[in-house]
């Protein structure tokens, strides 16, 4: 069975033709950030998980550099990217209260 996706056509104009080309280069220049985005929360956590809280926090710093520049580029919104930047703070916060408190 085919795909029900239809079939693209080349742009007849110069001008489309470029166009083509530059969003060959911007789609991979924006998922090689959003897959440095997703790398970077992903070792936060994993940090959390298995409780080290230098690491973590070092990690942290790191991440928020990336959620920001990915925000501001547009490809994530800047809420989505608060929204976060604010859940990964907060589970670095409870690694960090965790040992006081036992």
């Amino acid at each position: 069975m085919a795909s029900t996706k239809p079939k693209k056509k080349n742009p007849r104009l110069a001008s489309g033709r470029k166009r083509t080309r530059q969003n060959v280069k911007l789609n991979a220049a924006n998922t090689s950030l959003r897959s440095k985005y997703r790398t970077a929360v992903k070792n936060v956590e994993k940090a959390v998980a298995a409780g080290d809280k230098a690491k973590a926090t070092e990690l942290f710093a790191k991440a928020q550099s990336i959620v920001d520049t990915v925000a501001d580029k547009g490809i994530f919104h800047k809420n989505k990217a608060a929204r976060d930047k604010a859940r990964l703070s907060a589970k670095v916060k409870t690694l960090a209260a965790a040992p006081a408190a036992a």
